[in-house]
């Protein structure tokens, strides 16, 4: 093709970059989206991972929290997400601690069970589990309207959240403030697990944490993890016709081979090699991606996580008989997640171990959403599976065999909370194969080329200014022309477009006073 100009280019194809051109197409900006793959969504894609099986897994991203309804408006995003009733459920012996969204006595009952305090009265874990809460909402309404702003400083933000919840939250190591709170190990876990996914950090020591609980906590000002209806690739599938029809241009099979300080792109396609201007670049790309492409010397991230997918053929058989499987499955169900079994199983990793009994978390899209299951498959009672391990450091699968351990620990810790072995009940493929799949960060790393498997990209960052180097919006590098609009940006990180939105208001706002318009 011969040399073009765009007013902007975006690298990468994933949710993020979807959102930053529809906002530029929209403002009447001529852009180009470059995407690798064959497809758009980066990890947030449905696919039929098993031959022969008409299910629709969200191979990698699974659940939206972060997604700004603004975003969903202004762009005219057609998506249902719906809302789970059932919060979560973890199997304690032969009870379980179950938080019913619908039911708060039902939640408090559970609380008593597991923990064996009152269930009336003023003391006790579900009291300070409503009241630690009723904190994180209201943070969550604070921060949450300012994700789409100009970064906040320190002062600003911490002003708007209150010297309670700043000291607990931001200053505070969560792993701490948990422990005060919370009597009990389980609880105290079930709490943890927010402060850990994706991120391999000590709570009790390491602010890492914390930033990683706070944006699990604040998705839009409710917290509320959600489901997709169609699962993730309607979601990524939506945001690519809001661009197309908006009038930007997007390219698969378009792999970014350089970026220059000055606005050319180098790309290569089925046709060749190619190069494009732009008068700003968008980089839907981790930062350390982005420095190779800028031949500047890049970071190295450590993801940490076991991604499994499973298509069931029915729901396994839980130990507690007044929790139906499917009600502790719609929700997150909880694997050895104890307090401290979170804090054993980090010390073996961190060691370059395996953890003997590895923590991890369940949950079945297709009890909320049957619509990524074919109608044969859905009337015979199956299910899709999706397991979320924490404490595996991308470290520890280098050695041959790795994942293939990590993975048959991980089942032998998921066995010992249910009533049966989960491979009982997975089903099996015309080929005969079970329906699982084990994902590590390595496997990431290789498959969608995200440096050493980190699906933040990099370390979470506080989502305030830290020094002028973060700019006006936390999308800004070193050079003028070139924006950071991946998860890898400041208040970046899971399935939210808010780094694609912040990356597109820096373009606009940069030239408003030249007459741009501004959707």
């Amino acid at each position: 093709m011969a040399h073009s100009r765009y007013d902007a280019v975006v690298a990468g194809g994933g949710h993020n970059g979807l959102v930053a051109a529809a906002y530029l197409a929209r403002a009447g900006r001529r852009v180009l989206v470059l995407e690798r793959l064959d497809h758009v969504g980066g990890l947030a894609v449905s696919a039929r991972a098993f031959p022969g099986v008409d299910a629709r897994l969200s191979r990698y991203s699974y659940l939206v929290s972060l997604l700004p309804r603004k975003i969903v408006e202004d762009l005219g995003v057609r998506v249902e997400l719906r809302r789970r009733r059932f919060a979560s459920y973890t199997p304690v012996g032969d009870t379980g601690l179950l938080v019913d969204g619908g039911d708060e006595a039902r939640t408090a009952a559970s609380f008593a069970a597991v923990t064996g305090a009152a269930v009336t009265g003023g003391a006790g874990d579900h009291d300070a589990w409503r009241r630690f809460y009723a904190m994180t909402a209201h943070v969550a309404r604070q921060v949450a309207p300012t994700l789409l702003e100009p970064l906040p400083d320190r002062a600003a933000l911490r002003d708007l959240v209150g010297a309670q919840a700043w000291r607990d939250l931001f200053e505070r190591p969560i792993g701490e403030v948990v422990a005060e709170r919370f009597a009990d190990d389980t609880v105290r876990g079930v709490v943890l697990t927010d402060a850990l996914i994706g991120t391999f950090a000590d709570p009790a020591a390491d602010l890492l944490a914390n930033r990683c609980f706070l944006y699990h906590v604040i998705g839009d000002g409710t917290g509320d993890w959600n489901v997709p209806v169609g699962g993730m690739g309607a979601v990524t599938q939506a945001l690519a016709d809001a661009a197309r029809s908006a009038g930007a241009e997007i390219r698969c099979g378009a792999e970014v081979l350089a970026v220059d300080p000055s606005g050319e792109v180098a790309f290569r396609d089925a046709d060749g090699e190619h190069t494009v201007s732009a008068g700003h670049v968008l980089a839907a790309l981790p930062p350390a991606v982005l420095a190779r492409l800028l031949g500047e010397t890049p970071e190295r991230p450590e993801g940490s996580q076991l991604k499994v997918n499973m298509v069931v053929s029915r729901l396994p058989r839980l130990r507690d008989a007044s929790v139906r499987p499917e009600e502790a499955f719609s929700g997150t169900l909880h694997i050895n997640e104890g307090a401290g079994q979170l804090a054993a199983a980090r010390a073996q990793a961190a060691a370059g171990r395996i953890p003997d009994l590895p923590p991890a978390e369940m949950y079945c899209h297709s009890l909320t959403d049957p619509s990524i299951l074919g109608r044969e498959l859905r009337e015979s009672g199956a299910h899709t599976m999706t397991l979320f391990g924490l404490h595996m450091p991308a470290r520890l699968f280098t050695a041959p065999g790795a994942r293939e351990e990590a993975l048959r620990r991980t089942l032998a810790s998921v066995d010992a909370v249910l009533a049966e072995p989960i491979e009982d009940c997975l089903l099996r493929a015309p080929s005969g194969e079970p329906c699982i799949e084990a994902r590590t960060p390595l496997d990431l790393e290789a498959e969608a080329g995200l440096p050493g498997g980190h699906i933040f990209h990099r370390d979470l960052s506080w989502p305030y200014a830290e020094s002028a180097a973060d700019g006006q919006w936390g999308v800004e590098t070193a050079h003028e022309r070139i924006l950071l609009c991946g998860a890898g940006a400041r208040r970046g990180g899971g399935v939210s477009g808010i780094p694609g939105h912040n990356a597109a208001m820096a373009v606009l706002l940069s030239s408003s006073s030249h007459g741009a318009r501004i959707p």
